[in-house]
């Protein structure tokens, strides 16, 4: 006889699953303590809240939900799995006025809508919304869900909704206070290096030197490089550096009358930056000056060449 799937079972054959009849000592076997024709509609589980079986209509997402990319093909193969083995771990969810709404599990809850179920096995807990926000973050940083900058948002947001210091959230999720600090630097840098971040075309070692850069133009400039080129981190750090000093002597070798000067010679300068996405030094003195453009290797000065139209 084939083997019948999870998939469809009541809440009550998942609860009294493996639990068998207490024998007497005649060897008659008296009544089950559980049974699974006789479904349980509510079971005290530990210190976890209730387990239950409840339309899957009524549940909504967090609105505190750190993760914003869910891949068709994820929720697919956890969709599969669920079909072929069930709901081996419940969602988690609190009650409110309208229904249930999901503290952890939208992964789960996606696969479950995707396979047409009308009903899933939840556990019910009291949490407030800064206790179901901390559950829902923890439980995307245990399992690794969350990209760098979905960590650092989820933080964020922690910090601003519910007025939580570093050290609160530090204690809260039981990471470092230096980790938090570093994640909350992230969100400081341009939204296109973020978008880097987030997609994992730029390591965290990366990341760590951008910040250290206070020019969002320069900043982009060797964030493209970085990808365009595939440096390393320590060939970062030596781009930052010349990058720094070439500012310097910039700074020192400009002499410009007004502010308003300055602020074009600004303009053109990181209007050149953006074309040829390269370091570029103006050094202008009244009506004469010159304009220095750095480049890596004999590669990447091809490749500038060829940005300005020059064959070689």
């Amino acid at each position: 006889m084939a083997q019948k799937k999870a998939l469809g079972r009541g809440l009550g054959a998942i609860i009294s699953s493996g639990i068998k009849a207490p024998t007497s000592n005649s060897g008659q076997s008296s009544k089950p303590v559980a049974s699974a024709s006789k479904p349980v509609s509510t079971t005290k589980i530990q210190s976890y809240g209730l387990f239950s079986e409840i339309s899957i209509d009524k549940i909504v997402p967090s609105p505190y939900q750190a993760r914003k990319e869910f891949t068709e093909e994820e929720i697919k193969q956890l969709a599969d799995s669920i079909a072929s083995e069930g709901l081996i771990q419940p969602l988690l969810v609190r009650q409110t006025k309208e229904g249930y709404e999901l503290i952890a599990g939208e992964r789960r809850l996606r696969a479950c809508r995707r396979l047409g179920l009308k009903k899933v096995v939840v556990v019910v807990q009291n949490a407030s919304d800064a206790s179901a926000a901390v559950k829902g973050l923890i439980e995307n940083l245990q399992r690794s869900d969350l990209n760098p900058i979905e960590e650092a948002r989820g933080i964020s947001n922690l910090m601003e909704n519910f007025h939580l210091t570093q050290d609160a959230v530090s204690q809260r999720i039981c990471k470092p206070r230096s980790s938090i600090a570093n994640s909350l630097r992230l969100l400081k840098l341009p939204e296109e290096v973020q978008g880097y971040i987030s997609k994992g075309l730029i390591s965290l070692g990366h990341a760590k030197i951008l910040t250290g850069i206070d020019d969002s133009a320069h900043m982009l400039i060797i964030a493209r490089q970085i990808i365009e080129r595939g440096l390393t981190v320590r060939n970062t750090e030596d781009a930052v550096r010349r990058l720094k000093n070439d500012k310097a002597r910039s700074t020192v070798g400009t002499s410009i009358s007004t502010a308003t000067q300055n602020a074009v010679i600004r303009d053109i300068k990181n209007k050149i930056e953006t074309k040829l996405n390269a370091s570029v030094a103006i050094q202008h003195t009244g009506k004469r000056g010159k304009i220095v453009i750095e480049y890596l290797d004999n590669d990447d000065l091809s490749r500038i060449l060829e940005k300005m139209g020059v064959k070689i």
